[in-house]
């Protein structure tokens, strides 16, 4: 079995990419290990959906990430925006529901460039900002040996190549590795 690097990952640092599927909160987890250092994860407080620590202690220490709850998708990206800016934070994930127009997207960027940090949006299937400079599609793979094997697809890149690639989580290593798919 083949493990390497995946290409692409982490994404560009200074900018704000954007991640969908079910496997998009392993995708920012991982991410969030990748980059280190702290960060903040922004949501509506109407999803009933919570983030556990324990689950994601394998990727990232839970003194590491604070969760921001806010009432509306207007305030969540106000708080994105300034946690970006800050230079505090070396990632800001929002959870967002409504597509988000060309201006919001191009606020985040700048933040994101001002503040030196990382964004990543985690959005529904389908939607997506013209101003994020990647996007992926993160899904599970069933096998039944390994819970943490997923499929991520770079299906916007502005830099042009896209790609798809099996990845797992190595816990031991706090990264991902690149897997030859399963066999069918």
């Amino acid at each position: 079995m083949q493990h390497a690097e995946l290409p692409f990952f982490p994404p560009a640092r200074s900018r704000t990419h954007e991640v969908c599927g079910a496997g998009a909160y392993v995708f920012a987890f991982a991410l969030a290990a990748r980059l280190g250092g702290h960060t903040i994860w922004v949501r509506e407080s109407w999803d009933s959906a919570q983030i556990n620590p324990t689950g994601f202690a394998d990727f990232v220490e839970p003194s590491e990430l604070t969760v921001c709850n806010t009432r509306a998708q207007t305030e969540a990206l106000a708080i994105a925006e300034e946690a970006l800016r800050s230079e505090a934070v070396s990632l800001v994930v929002v959870q967002l529901n409504k597509p988000l127009g060309l201006t919001e997207g191009r606020r985040l960027q700048l933040a994101t460039r001002d503040g030196m940090s990382t964004g990543l949006a985690i959005i529904p299937e389908g939607m997506g900002s013209h101003a994020a400079e990647t996007r992926w599609r993160c899904t599970p793979v069933f096998d039944p040996e390994d819970s943490t094997l997923q499929k991520w697809e770079l299906i916007k890149n502005k830099t042009g190549t896209m790609g798809v690639w099996h990845v797992r989580w190595d816990t031991a290593s706090r990264r991902i590795t690149v897997v030859s798919p399963a066999r069918e």
